[in-house]
């Protein structure tokens, strides 16, 4: 269900607040928040059959963020996985691109998640037409040939995006207004500057909303034809799981850095006491939702046997490779759809690199590649022992940069006899299957040859054919966000869901709770070492005593905290999350402050191209970049709304 671009195209079902921007009051005195309908009888029409308010509710679903593309997603683009320097004319460099530079305001904010300015989601906008949805079919008298079932599920539907908008809004501002209801046209001026909300209160709101929400959902999709993308009950309880782990951490778990934060009456609206209580509702929301999906035969994806043997280094990257591109496979729980005829593409041309020679022109990526992953991305995978390469006990990492010549031993991730970094030598599965590096093997369905898999591998340096399409500025691609397929004969990328949730991140977020709650030991062990063996490495207990120059960092509460944390960067990269994360877990203001590295990709020879150098300084401004501001203008039109601190 392709909800972005089919449903902008039917406009007259797309009810649009005719006053402009949802967050001002206009001459007509509409009020903060447009929750009062302004067109009766176009609203009417469309509850007229089943047809059409079906059309409206997948005008609900049309608000979901387009995470396909970089240029929008914030948890990809304004963590410290990639980057992109600006200015370029080859990728769009405003907005969510220029948060890396610090140019977020007050004036005309990026990413505004309230009105949808600035490569936002207008999520108020998403909640005024869900609450028009859930007013006019949740009326028995409304949409005569619209049977029970359909109705009862539809409701559910947009019960849940309405949660979800809530959500977004609350994973970036905290404390939010709740839009539970529209208010009537009769409504008072006074009455409509509604008020931010405690941030308990906003998550028990979407927590029993999703509850709700789940209750009539389908356990699974039966009409596949049709409805993928559509919203199931393992989605809903798998977003109350995110929603509560988030809860429970320290960006909103006793953190008195926003202690001062008060309603304009008064009313706090941070709680600034820790709840051990929190931990443990989030862990067994994340274990409901785990048993139910893997009810549903969802399960951790491995790649199926080729006709062509393949060897055992390839059909493990392939696994990790796949679980994010492969479509519709068995570990996803939740895929978006929206944009994906072009934002699935747009990405993947951000991360294919070009490897067919013979052919090399830049019009095989359009030019898009120059987002690409940092050094300090390919630093976080583990080495070969599964354990951080400066915890090695083994490994030796002190140079990066040092040059060395890759072994017939090595050409399932090298190509054999080519000189590349230390940095690309003896690393986890996971490294080689997600990042694409100059020298590196890229395996792909259409391989020439399958006898040694490694035909196709990337030449990224200044005066070498694949330079005739850009090469990311810091000189990594992102290899796993490409669908295997892609063809680089008709330049052909095939459509995949974007991986809003699958179940690795629920074996992560389980582990993570239920570390909190009872300390590192069995089930928290369990799920990590699910994942590592899906990742073609040795269990965390394995690694750490064989490996590690702190062989009991995994028997502590901190030090299996450090682990999880680093286990999800790895496991979800490119697939936004991380810059969520980073806020949620308070350690953004250490892990995006500082410079931005890569190698120098016009380097000609590896001595020269095997060079650390810097693109940008960046600063996190703690506290106040842990909240997003709200735009001036909404404050002056709401009496009642507060700025988030420091803005």
């Amino acid at each position: 269900m392709n909800t972005h671009i089919n449903l902008h195209s039917t406009g007259k079902y797309l009810l649009l607040c005719s006053l402009g921007a949802l967050l001002s009051v206009t001459s007509c005195k509409k009020a903060f928040l447009d929750v009062v309908p302004d067109n009766i009888a176009t609203i009417d029409n469309a509850f007229t059959s089943k047809a059409e308010a079906e059309k409206y509710l997948f005008t609900c679903y049309s608000y979901m963020p387009v995470n396909y593309d970089p240029t929008y997603n914030v948890g990809l683009s304004a963590s410290d996985e990639v980057f992109v320097l600006d200015p370029t004319n080859n990728i769009r460099s405003t907005n969510v691109l220029r948060l890396d530079y610090g140019d977020q305001n007050t004036s005309d904010p990026i990413a505004n998640y309230m009105t949808g300015n600035r490569d936002g989601v207008a999520c108020y906008q998403a909640i005024r037409d869900c609450n028009i949805f859930l007013e006019n079919v949740g009326n028995p008298g409304k949409v005569a040939d619209l049977d029970i079932d359909t109705r009862t599920r539809w409701i559910a539907e947009a019960k849940f995006l309405k949660a979800y908008y809530h959500f977004l809004m609350f994973r970036a501002y905290g404390p939010i207004p709740i839009i539970d209801k529209n208010l009537p046209i009769s409504t008072p001026i006074n009455d409509m500057y509604i008020k931010r909300q405690p941030v308990d209160s906003v998550v028990s709101y979407i927590s029993h909303l999703l509850d709700n929400a789940a209750t009539d959902l389908p356990v699974s999709i039966a009409n596949i034809s049709s409805e993928l993308g559509r919203i199931t009950k393992p989605v809903a309880l798998s977003l109350k799981a995110k929603l509560l782990v988030t809860a429970a951490s320290p960006l909103f778990n006793g953190n008195s850095d926003f202690g001062s934060l008060k309603s304009k009456d008064g009313i706090p609206l941070f709680n600034t006491a820790f709840s051990a209580a929190k931990w443990q509702l989030a862990a067994d929301a994340c274990k409901a939702a785990i048993d139910l999906s893997e009810a549903q035969g969802i399960k951790l994806y491995v790649f199926p046997q080729q006709n062509v043997p393949l060897s055992p280094t390839t059909m493990t990257q392939m696994s990790i490779r796949n679980s994010m591109s492969e479509p519709w496979n068995s570990e996803l729980v939740w895929g978006s759809t929206s944009g994906v005829s072009w934002g699935c593409t747009f990405l993947q041309r951000c991360g294919i690199g070009q490897f067919d020679f013979a052919n090399a022109v830049a019009s095989k990526t359009g030019g898009h590649p120059l987002l690409g992953p940092t050094i300090k991305m390919a630093k976080l995978f583990y080495t070969s022992n599964g354990v951080p390469i400066d915890e090695d006990k083994t490994l030796d990492f002190s140079n990066i940069a040092a040059l060395r010549v890759a072994s017939h031993a090595e050409r399932f991730n090298i190509r054999e006899g080519e000189t590349t970094a230390r940095l690309n030598f003896d690393r986890e599965p996971r490294y080689y299957a997600d990042l694409g590096f100059d020298r590196g093997v890229w395996y792909m369905a259409n391989s020439p040859s399958k006898s040694d898999e490694n035909t196709f591998w990337l030449m990224a340096r200044g005066s070498e054919l694949s330079q005739s399409s850009p090469v990311p500025i810091a000189g990594f691609y992102m290899k796993k966000v490409v669908n295997w397929h892609m063809d680089w004969n008709t330049v052909t990328y095939p459509p995949y869901p974007f991986p809003e949730i699958r179940l690795a991140d629920l074996y992560l977020l389980y582990a993570e709770a239920l570390n909190e709650v009872q300390g590192p030991g069995g089930e928290v062990y369990d799920y990590i070492n699910r994942i590592r063996t899906r990742a073609g490495l040795q269990s965390v207990q394995t690694s750490w005593t064989t490996y590690s120059r702190n062989p009991t960092k995994y028997t502590t509460k901190e030090g299996m905290r450090a682990i999880i944390q680093r286990e999800r960067a790895i496991e979800l990269c490119f697939e936004g999350h991380r810059y969520w994360d980073l806020l949620r877990w308070k350690t953004a203001a250490q892990e995006l402050s500082g410079n931005i590295t890569g190698w120098v990709v016009s380097g000609r020879t590896a001595d020269l191209y095997y060079r650390e150098v810097s693109f940008l300084s960046r600063h996190f401004v703690a506290p106040r970049d842990y909240l997003w501001p709200i735009k001036e203008s909404d404050l002056l039109a709401n009496p009642n709304l507060v700025q988030n601190p420091n803005w």
